[in-house]
């Protein structure tokens, strides 16, 4: 299994429990195949410049444990998603 780190950028007017909803799924994806090994909600934050006339988003940051199938599904389903803006996820060396 690889270290990885993924960041999550929520659209800020989306529903809370929606929100909530798609990240548990996304925490789902990884969970299935992997080890989440912390999360942390840096919550609304300000971006460097506008997206989709935006000026604000929710940050998640998710570190994890798992083989490399499981980003292709992760970032697959993020791609579609209504709620995330924007998702990256990065090998984290040991």
């Amino acid at each position: 299994m690889n270290n990885y780190e993924v960041i999550l950028m929520f659209y800020p007017d989306a529903e809370s429990e929606r929100r909530v909803k798609q990240y548990e799924r996304l925490k789902g994806i990884i969970a299935d195949a992997g080890v989440i090994k912390s999360e942390d909600e840096w919550g609304t934050r300000k971006l460097a410049y506008e997206i989709e006339d935006y000026k604000e988003a929710f940050y998640v940051l998710v570190e994890f444990d798992a083989e490399p199938g499981v980003i292709k599904e992760f970032s697959r389903i993020a791609s579609i998603s209504d709620t995330v803006m924007r998702h990256m996820v990065v090998r984290v060396d040991e």
